[in-house]
């Protein structure tokens, strides 16, 4: 007999807004088909794409993940639970102690992060360890829990590690290189998490110059962005000019970090970004979102895999001694614990530039 398939448990279809109509500045993000890496040729002309993408703009599309567009639609009805069918005091029980533990599993409220201008920002986080039994959550979330778990497997084992596979590649060393050092049952804090928008008032707006987050560079290995329609981020570009990333349906929208650019040498360099306000079509809209954090093992020593014949090439641009190199888990605490919770100095170079020390080296903040 033909085995039945367990029922999904119900909650509400999230709608999102629909696209916006204005005329923006988008960034011309290449696309890279995963449909191509099965193949041994493939991956290599994949890879140098996704060099080139990684070393031009930072950023890149991908398409063909595995996901159908009713997938990815399931992942934001439930990314939209743990904030609008969880209650704020039961929302507190299961808090992150962001700042003590240097870790954003469980919540991050709303006025959490300094933007600007003594404004806090407006943004709702949940985040899960790809091991969902590592904390408890909400009652309402724990049903949903086993498609949790097989979004972050899929996340891991069918995207990132793929890019993984490209990016080593892309430095001409051995393809699993970067794999095996991003273990899935390891040590770490690689993680799903959604995060909710709210719209702020006017006068908010005014004093943070409609900047939502500031412009950051993450600080994990590898970002994956599943795009939704409501426009509100932005990458620098090379040229110093921010431009907008643009929808694009069932597509996820991919960016590096301070850890891939300590492996690399600084050949693929942490992308910054930020998010703004929606433009006017989407003003009062909610920005619902789904990722999935990409971080090498915790004791992973961030210093450069120096045997690239790429980097033996191009040179290694390096932003501490080896020996003084942070471990995964070292940068990770450090960087989650002071994010947003710090002071900032203005950079004598420039006014729209904010700096910090973490574990001795600058991080850079922008307006």
């Amino acid at each position: 007999m033909p085995s039945v398939l367990p029922q999904r448990p119900v909650t509400s279809h999230y709608i999102h807004a629909p696209p916006t109509r204005e005329q923006l500045d988008y960034a011309a993000l290449p696309v890279i088909d995963l449909a191509k890496a099965g193949t041994v040729e493939g991956r290599a002309a994949l890879a140098l794409q996704t060099r080139d993408a990684m070393t031009t703009h930072g950023f890149f599309y991908v398409v063909n993940h595995g996901y159908t567009l009713d997938q990815t639609e399931r992942i934001f009805d439930i990314a939209d639970i743990p904030f609008a069918r969880v209650g704020d005091e039961e929302k507190k029980l299961y808090e992150g102690q962001v700042k003590v533990t240097g870790s954003y599993q469980g919540y991050k409220p709303k006025r959490y992060w300094h933007i600007d201008g003594g404004v806090q920002d407006q943004l709702e986080m949940y985040s899960i360890n790809r091991d969902v039994s590592k904390r408890a959550h909400p009652e309402v979330l724990r049903p949903f829990l086993p498609e949790i778990e097989e979004f972050a497997k899929h996340s891991h084992f069918n995207v990132l590690h793929p890019i993984l596979k490209l990016l080593a590649l892309g430095l001409e060393l051995p393809e699993d290189t970067f794999v095996n050092i991003h273990g899935y049952s390891s040590v770490g804090e690689t993680y799903a998490r959604f995060m909710k928008y709210h719209p702020r008032s006017e006068d908010e707006e005014v004093k943070t110059k409609s900047v939502w987050l500031k412009g950051h560079t993450d600080f994990g290995t590898i970002t994956i962005l599943y795009s939704q329609p409501v426009a509100g981020l932005q990458i620098l570009s090379r040229d110093g000019q921010w431009k907008w990333v643009k929808h694009v349906p069932n597509a996820l929208v991919i960016n590096t970090g301070d850890a891939m650019e300590f492996l690399s040498g600084g050949f693929y360099r942490a992308t910054i970004h930020r998010v703004v306000q929606p433009p006017p079509d989407q003003r009062s809209c909610m920005r619902l979102g789904a990722f999935y954090f990409g971080m090498c093992d915790d004791n992973v020593k961030l210093v450069p895999f120096a045997q690239s014949p790429v980097l033996q090439s191009v040179g290694i641009n390096k932003r501490y001694d080896d020996v003084d190199a942070p471990t995964m888990e070292q940068w990770r605490k450090g960087r989650t614990s002071a994010y947003g919770q710090s002071e900032l100095k203005v950079a004598s170079s420039t006014t729209h530039v904010e700096e910090e020390y973490i574990n001795g080296v600058i991080v850079k903040h922008y307006s």
